[in-house]
């Protein structure tokens, strides 16, 4: 039995997910309101929505709300694949990114509105998970 000792192997979540359903969806010309409407248990889509009310629509309260229902998705698929709450969540691997930009612009959103704990929390929970806001930042 190989085990690693340096803590838990690293989350990948199934390349076969809401992620890749809403996806699907995105790349055949739906928005990503439309995604989240027809995939809700995408992470994908709700950060969309969070990105785009931060960017575009100057709305961080929007922002918080998406990222968060982003994030809480995020938390059951990785729960779902195994995740017990620590380990790395690998950047690169395409299916982990919806939850990851959801935590990246859940931080952004909370920053925005004040919640200046839950923005320090966020960012060292991308810490945590072997990434950084850089990184996740450059998946946009």
């Amino acid at each position: 039995m190989n085990r690693n000792l340096l803590g838990p192997e690293p989350t990948l979540l199934p390349a076969d997910g809401a992620d890749a359903e809403a996806r699907l969806l995105l790349s055949g010309g739906s928005d990503a309101r439309d995604a989240a409407r027809a995939v809700p248990a995408s992470s994908f889509a709700w950060a969309l929505l969070a990105e785009q009310a931060l960017s575009e629509t100057g709305d961080p309260v929007a922002a918080y709300a998406y990222a968060r229902t982003g994030y809480h998705r995020g938390l059951d698929a990785l729960r779902r694949a195994g995740w017990r709450g620590v380990g790395e969540i690998p950047a690169d691997h395409v299916p982990n990114q919806g939850f990851l930009r959801a935590l990246l612009a859940l931080t952004e959103a909370a920053d925005a509105i004040g919640e200046e704990d839950e923005a320090e929390r966020c960012t060292q929970f991308l810490a945590d998970s072997g990434t950084s806001v850089v990184e996740v930042a450059a998946l946009r």
